[in-house]
């Protein structure tokens, strides 16, 4: 059986499209015969990332992430992120000669300079170094593929995205929870957190109701601040779905996403899209009928009021997760070198 070793600083319980992207994918690949060895900070000490304490950071040793990796003897590598574990997957993969994969899910500089004064230029040195050592970037769109290669990122493939159209449906009775909200509804899900532009929302003035579901640090201080808006804080599984369908429109107020699951997740659920013309709501919204995309993000929210539900949903069932995982098997394939050295277990260079 082929082992793929998947890196990720983000895995559960942290709740974000990453790690929806990374579990989902892996489900489907050992649907089709692939064993995914996990290397994720569940299985390791701990501590909270500053200024997001949701977040945690692994402080394992490296030689304690090498024996797991070694452990799994993989013959594919694939690094996520480009946290501590990252870092470490990273340095087996050169201890061992082995060429692995990445794929660009965050907008680290920009998150980063969201909460320090850090040049962009710094941040983005160090992100492309450590994605330019490997043998593949995968990204989610056209349009993040060429902002990368703008700057200086090598070797980028496409990865797009997909949804579970029988969860995410819009037969899915809606959420008693809003049935006494004044309509219509704007709906916003995702990270409550400076970096994802919430406040851009919160601040339109629209008829009816806005709701806001999910967690995160800024969570306390926006439901202080904007008492008119109903924060439900996170809500998963079934209970998510409902939510997407009592609402009439889905706000996605993100500048800087690489793609935004919760776009497709809301189409999947009749509802159309309002954001900012940007990467990734572009990429999948552009031309659809599904969504309105304008710099002003009331005029796209009142826009996306008038579009037809069924266009969403139609939309959507063009995504799919079984696709999604066969394009990152095949990414993985033109990497491996034939005749390179082995290294510990069965693993051999991509």
């Amino acid at each position: 059986m082929t082992t793929l070793a998947l890196v990720s600083d983000a895995w559960h319980p942290q709740v974000n499209g990453v790690v929806r992207t990374l579990d989902t994918t892996r489900v489907e690949l050992e649907k089709i015969g692939i064993n995914v060895a996990m290397i994720t900070p569940d299985a390791y000490r701990t501590v909270p990332m500053p200024t997001y304490p949701e977040i945690r950071l692994t402080v394992a040793r490296p030689r304690t992430i090498h024996k797991a990796i070694d452990a799994a003897a993989p013959d594919y590598v694939h690094i996520a992120t480009e946290g501590p574990l990252g870092m470490m997957g990273r340095s087996w993969c050169r201890k061992n000669a082995v060429g692995y994969t990445t794929s660009y899910h965050t907008r680290f500089p920009e998150y980063v300079r969201a909460r320090w004064p850090v040049p962009l230029s710094w941040s983005y040195a160090m992100v492309r170094n450590f994605h330019n050592a490997g043998v593949g970037c995968m990204v989610s769109n056209a349009t993040l593929e060429t902002e990368l290669a703008g700057r200086g990122f090598r070797r980028l493939v496409r990865w797009v995205r997909g949804v579970d159209t029988d969860v995410f449906n819009p037969d899915e009775p809606p959420s008693p929870d809003l049935a006494h909200l004044p309509r219509p509804i704007f709906m916003c899900v995702g990270r409550v957190s400076v970096e994802k532009n919430i406040k851009a929302f919160l601040d339109l003035e629209l008829p009816g109701t806005k709701v806001v579901v999910g967690d995160g640090p800024s969570l306390g201080a926006f439901r202080a601040r904007y008492p008119d808006v109903v924060f439900t804080g996170n809500k998963v599984g079934s209970e998510l779905t409902a939510h997407y369908t009592a609402a009439d429109v889905f706000v996605f107020p993100s500048r800087t996403d690489t793609f935004g699951l919760v776009v497709l997740e809301a189409l999947a659920s009749g509802l159309p899209v309002a954001a900012f013309p940007v990467t990734g709501p572009k990429d999948v919204l552009a031309g659809s009928g599904a969504g309105a995309l304008d710099e002003d993000l009331r005029q796209a929210a009142l826009a996306a009021l008038a579009l037809d539900p069924a266009a969403a949903r139609r939309h959507a069932e063009g995504f799919s997760w079984p696709h999604t995982a066969r394009l990152f098997l095949e990414n993985l394939q033109p990497f491996r070198r034939e005749g390179a050295a082995s290294v510990p277990g069965r693993a051999a260079a991509l």
